[in-house]
């Protein structure tokens, strides 16, 4: 099973043996009608743009993906040990926000 290697070299697929959403996640993706497909090809084909390795319980990393020209920003972490992955929130970044793409904040 391929587990979430921090570091800045996207991965083409990550195998996750199910998801689970935090109440945050369910809550902003219900405010921004963010569907589950949405995240979940997000977390499988999405770039990452940010990593954080010091998050617990598990790392966790910044993806970015393009669901039909609607970029979808998705923080996500996984337990190896079991191939679980956590959405910990999903949105659709600023543009006032967010330069290059959608991959730097200002």
């Amino acid at each position: 099973m391929t587990g979430f290697r921090c570091e800045n070299i996207p991965l083409p697929y990550y195998e996750c043996s199910k998801y689970e959403y935090s109440n945050h996640a369910i809550a902003q993706m219900f405010k921004r009608s963010i569907s589950a497909d949405e995240v979940e090809i997000t977390i499988l084909n999405g770039e990452i743009i940010k990593d954080y390795p010091q998050d617990s319980p598990f790392p966790s990393q910044l993806k970015l993906y393009f669901v039909n020209t609607r970029p979808i920003h998705v923080v996500v972490s996984q337990d190896i040990s079991t191939g679980a992955c956590y959405v910990i929130t999903a949105y659709e970044p600023d543009p006032n926000l967010w330069v290059s793409y959608f991959k730097t904040k200002i």
